[in-house]
């Protein structure tokens, strides 16, 4: 494969997870009688921009599709989240009546909500339908559509385009980071948030590698592609969401009334002395995923040799990465639990373990409860305090093996 980037042919591995369904395709009690497919799950690092990505084994418009399960708004950490950056920001911009956000990505309207609130006018772009739905139930002016240079002709300039975790997620990249030059208005903003290689490599995150995600991102390699397109990166910040994101801030070339803070600098050294720029910190991560395999395998094993109860909270699609390079079956985790209804009584990808409502744990009592979403890990365990009742304990499996009691 040649690199999505910069084109330069691609024959370096970062980690190999074998094959995997779509991680968000949750299957029907009908469906499983029917065949699955399964696809590539090998992550490859371009040796001239270090951009870490996969091939387009799936494509995009398969994965976010009209029956996509992931709604925003069912994390209160995440929504918390959304409004904080809404108060920040339209205060930094000084944003009012007379401005326009866009929202690449809006999802539910978990964030654009909050620009409601504040007669901020806003404009989503989501191309999945049952999410979008939900947004314009809440009033908010949503485009059905991928983003990209196209639809970016057909857009009103803005002052703000923000987009929450979708950088990663399209394959195009140079034609997307071109779309947001051509929305964006001479002396706009633009605000992306995408979970740090760098946390990734050094946390162990190798389950949050999923077809949805075609690129992991550092600022060094963002920055490269961001001033492909006429676009300068002037500040970022380090974020505690998703196990360790960025927010960038970019603006035009041309725009001289914002300038590029000493955060910049700061942190792309930061990346150079941790080795994003040399290869050699690429060699050893699948050394790193198989240890998580199988010291999972071991606990669960042992639980199950110990007639124990092991269930899981989150089903997540960082879960499901999990779950299925580790091999895991509903024999060894009788069932995942969610808070979003849309997930609620079906089944994840290839495990087959159900998903279901909460008041199965306390009917259930189980000894283990499974964290999957290891990012929200303190919502959850306060969320679900009342389990210590029977002296039922939390297993976390990322970046290794703990048990919290």
């Amino acid at each position: 494969m040649n690199c999505r980037f910069c084109k330069e042919k691609v024959e370096d591995i970062f980690v190999d997870l074998v094959n995997a369904p779509a991680s968000n395709s949750f299957l029907t009690k009908e469906q499983l009688d029917e065949p699955e497919i399964f696809y590539p799950l090998k992550i490859y690092v371009c040796s001239k921009c270090k951009l870490v990505q996969i091939d387009e084994y799936k494509k995009s418009d398969d994965i976010f599709d009209a029956d996509y399960a992931y709604f925003s708004s069912y994390s209160t950490s995440w929504l918390h989240h959304a409004k904080e950056y809404v108060g920040m920001i339209s205060k930094k911009l000084s944003l009012d009546e007379n401005s326009l956000v866009t929202e690449i990505a809006s999802n539910d309207g978990y964030l654009l909500q909050y620009f409601q609130e504040l007669n901020i006018p806003n404009i989503g772009v989501e191309p999945t339908a049952s999410t979008a739905k939900v947004a314009k139930e809440k009033g908010i002016e949503v485009i059905e559509d991928f983003f990209g240079s196209r639809l970016a002709k057909t857009l009103n300039k803005s002052d703000l385009i923000l987009g929450n975790n979708v950088l990663a997620h399209v394959p195009n990249i140079n034609d997307f980071v071109q779309g947001l030059k051509i929305a964006l208005k001479s002396a706009g903003t633009i605000t992306m948030e995408f979970p740090h290689l760098l946390n990734l490599i050094n946390e162990n995150q190798f389950d949050t590698i999923y077809h949805e995600h075609f690129s992991y991102l550092s600022l060094y390699t963002v920055k490269q592609i961001f001033e492909a397109q006429n676009l300068k990166i002037y500040d970022v910040e380090k974020l505690s969401t998703h196990g360790g994101s960025l927010r960038i801030y970019a603006t035009h070339f041309e725009n001289n009334n914002l300038h590029i803070s000493m955060n910049v600098s700061s942190l792309l050294d930061e990346e150079k002395r941790f080795g994003l720029f040399d290869m050699a910190v690429y060699k050893n991560f699948q050394e790193k995923a198989n240890k998580v395999k199988y010291d999972l395998v071991d606990f669960l094993l042992q639980v199950k040799r110990e007639e124990k109860k092991v269930v899981a909270y989150g089903a997540a699609a960082k879960g499901n990465t999990l779950l299925n390079y580790v091999g895991i079956k509903n024999d060894l985790i009788a069932f995942v639990v969610d808070k979003s209804p849309y997930k609620q009584e079906k089944y994840l990808p290839a495990s087959h373990i159900p998903v279901v409502d909460e008041v199965d744990i306390i009917k259930v009592k189980p000894d283990y409860i499974l964290i999957l979403p290891w990012n929200i890990k303190e919502e959850i365990i306060s969320q679900l305090n009342y389990v210590k009742e029977w002296n039922c304990k939390f297993v976390l499996a990322v970046p290794k093996l703990e048990i919290v009691t």
